[in-house]
């Protein structure tokens, strides 16, 4: 028996996420996962933990030095993070 109404997978998820408002979460949870990519390998081993609330990217960092590198290229990263995802996500970071 087959049905009419039927729908592919991929347009029911996409309309439950734009029923449910969930395109931001999901890009901002997309960036977070390709902080490696962004930033590269070497500055990504010395990032403890990164978050996510209301535009603003919090970075921890292991290491002093770079997180004091980190604030004199924080536009520079803002706009490569925004690039990557495609719109403006993040609007301020800050380094701890």
């Amino acid at each position: 028996m087959r049905r009419s109404n039927t729908q592919k997978l991929s347009e029911v998820l996409r309309d439950y996420i734009e029923q449910n408002k969930l395109n931001k979460k999901l890009t901002e949870v997309e960036l977070i996962s390709s902080w490696e990519q962004v930033v590269g390998r070497t500055i990504a081993r010395y990032t403890e933990s990164l978050k996510m609330s209301n535009g603003t990217l919090f970075v921890k960092t292991s290491s002093p030095a770079l997180r004091s590198e980190l604030v004199m290229m924080k536009e520079q990263l803002k706009a490569r993070l925004n690039e990557h995802a495609g719109s403006t996500i993040v609007h301020e970071i800050v380094f701890r």
